[in-house]
């Protein structure tokens, strides 16, 4: 009994409603984790999703920004919303799940970006980064007994050298500087989290799930980051078998500037 997660930066999920169906129809994930969907609850295009099979969807919108949502093929349980930072921002959304007599916690999280300046004093967003992470680090992949954790999502931060282009390039710009790569860092080492994706591909190697909009050619340029993330308690990593970063999205009509990332479990 295999297991499919999919996560993915829709950036506008009302906008981008067609490729999110033709991956929905081409990949047929068991879950999809959006971010920054940028609409309300009542807006989210649930009976769209829930025709191709995704009937179990739990949503944390807001108007015009942010906002994550899991769409599941499987019921959804305990689902919970934590408000980092206490702005009421719509940025995590967890659920529960039970797979091959396993129950998992499922965490879908979208980080602030952070701006363009990484001065606390100089830019407030940088400053709210930085305590999100703080925050984050609060959260153990063993909090519930039991319960496996997956936690995935836009973290807006490419912690290691081979997840940006250039690592001496990058270590002024907001997303790999040095106490952003280090808090994200933490809060694996201390919530204990597996990263999945580095498991299933080494360190040593370039590994991008971003291009950006500005890039005339974002293909041949190739100046990619690792902004999204798999990660899982150390019960569920000896289940991984595969981790596929969908590069081809980013040429897609209408693209985000984020591709679908699916890992895939198979069963104990």
């Amino acid at each position: 009994m295999s297991l499919a997660i999919t996560t993915w930066n829709i950036n506008s999920v009302r906008l981008r409603l067609p490729i999110v169906e033709d991956f929905l129809k081409r990949v047929n994930p068991d879950i999809l984790c959006l971010q920054e969907i940028k609409c309300q609850n009542d807006q989210f295009p649930a009976e769209a999703i829930a025709a191709l099979g995704y009937s179990h969807i739990v949503i944390h919108g807001q108007k015009g920004y942010h906002g994550v949502a899991i769409c599941s093929k499987m019921p959804l349980t305990e689902d919970h919303r934590q408000d980092y930072c206490g702005v009421g921002d719509s940025r995590h959304i967890s659920a529960v799940f039970e797979w091959a007599g396993r129950r998992i916690r499922l965490h879908n999280f979208y980080v602030p970006a952070g701006g363009d300046e990484p001065n606390r004093d100089l830019n407030p967003k940088f400053g709210h980064k930085l305590d999100f992470i703080e925050e984050m680090k609060l959260l153990s992949a063993e909090a519930e007994p039991n319960t496996g954790s997956i936690l995935v999502g836009d973290l807006n931060i490419a912690p290691l050298e081979h997840d940006v282009w250039s690592h001496k390039q990058m270590l002024k710009i907001v997303s790999h500087t040095p106490v952003e790569t280090e808090g994200l860092l933490d809060i694996m080492r201390q919530g204990k989290w597996v990263d999945l994706m580095r498991q299933q591909v080494p360190a040593s190697e370039k590994l991008y799930t971003w291009w950006s909009y500005r890039a005339k050619d974002w293909a041949a340029a190739d100046r990619g980051r690792r902004l999204d993330h798999v990660w899982s308690s150390s019960d569920l990593a000896p289940l991984l078998t595969g981790i596929d970063v969908m590069k081809e999205a980013r040429g897609w009509t209408q693209p985000s500037d984020h591709v679908p990332v699916t890992a895939h479990f198979k069963a104990a």
